[in-house]
Order: C-alpha cells, then sequence, then structure tokens
C-alpha cells in the first residue's frame, strides 16, 4: 500500500495508519508532501524521521521518476490521508505537478483502489464537484467523519476507529467496535 500524506489539518492520521499498517506487517510505500512536514511539526510529537521509518520505503514528493509514477510499478491501493483539498483538485483535473498526484493518477488509469481521506470544512462547490468527478471515476472519497456509537472517550478513540473504517474500504480488517455489537 502506498500512503501520501499531505498538508492538510490532521496528520496524525497518516500517522496512525502508517503504524496499524506496521503492526500489520503490511509493506507500505510514503510520500510526504512538504507542507505536511510542516503540519506533522506543528500538529504532532513525531519527527519527520520518525514517521518515515514507520514505512518500507520512501520517496520524495518532487521526484516523477520515482517508481510508483509508473502504472508498470505494483502498487494495488494508495490512501492520501489527509487530503487537502489543493491535492484533491490536483487530482480530479489530472494535474501531475508531483508525485501525489501522479501515483494517483496511476492508480486511476490502471483502476487501482484510491481513497482520499479529505479534510476541509465546511465545503465548497468545487471541493464537491471534484469529490463528484473523482467518485464517478471509482475513487473512495472517505471525509474522517466521527462516529460515536463505538462510545470513544478521547481523541485517540476517535483516530483509531476513523483508521479501521478506512482500512476497511482497503480490504484490510482489524479489530474495531462495529455498528450493534
Amino acid at each position: 500500500m502506498l500512503v501520501a500524506i499531505t498538508g492538510a489539518s490532521g496528520a496524525i492520521l497518516g500517522i496512525k495508519l502508517l503504524e496499524e499498517l506496521k503492526k500489520q506487517e503490511i509493506d507500505t510505500e510514503l510520500i510526504i508532501s512538504e507542507k505536511a512536514e510542516i503540519i506533522i511539526n506543528t500538529e504532532t510529537d513525531y519527527a519527520i524521521e520518525g514517521v518515515r521509518k514507520l514505512a518500507t520505503k520512501n520517496y520524495e514528493v518532487n521526484d516523477l521518476t520515482a517508481a510508483p509514477a509508473s502504472g508498470s510499478h505494483m502498487v494495488d491501493k494508495m490512501v492520501v490521508i489527509p487530503c487537502s483539498m489543493k491535492t484533491l483538485a490536483a487530482i480530479a483535473n489530472g494535474y501531475s505537478d508531483n508525485l501525489i498526484s501522479r501515483v494517483a493518477d496511476v492508480m486511476i488509469k490502471e483502476r487501482r483502489k484510491l481513497i482520499l481521506v479529505v479534510r476541509e470544512t465546511p465545503l465548497n462547490a468545487i471541493h464537491l464537484e471534484n469529490m463528484l468527478k473523482l467518485t464517478r471515476l471509482g475513487v473512495v472519497i472517505f471525509p474522517p467523519v466521527p462516529s460515536f456509537y463505538h462510545k470513544p472517550t478521547n481523541v485517540d478513540d476517535i483516530v483509531n476507529h476513523t483508521i479501521g473504517r478506512i482500512l476497511d474500504q482497503a480490504g484490510i480488517a482489524i479489530n474495531i467496535k462495529r455498528w450493534g455489537e
């Protein structure tokens, strides 16, 4: 699985996803945008190098010659978490100006699983149109809207449940409380 962390608020979601994938012993490839590095430093206590070490392989965001830029590179799932509206717009409009938007473009053209954990509120018509365009192409739009039926007692409970739901979309089941349990 390829994980991309962009400059939207909520970098902890990407970090927690990487931690869970490592725990599940799933190989991961990672791209962190330049703005995401700033957000990670601002919103979390994680060092960038520590986040990079959670992944099996790392790529530089501006290296459009990296292996995942080609459809011949076998990555079957990509999660952009969090996904900024800038990245959403680039993907929706085929503007592959960095490795994140290029790999997302490859995922769409190769008909592979692409999950965008979009982070913005409120949403405007441009955001919604971009999401609709991508949904029609088979992309999963996954705003990290918390659920409360599992009775969270802290932010970690909310984040961990959200990660479980995202992994459900990727076909990876982990133990989370499900509705009706």
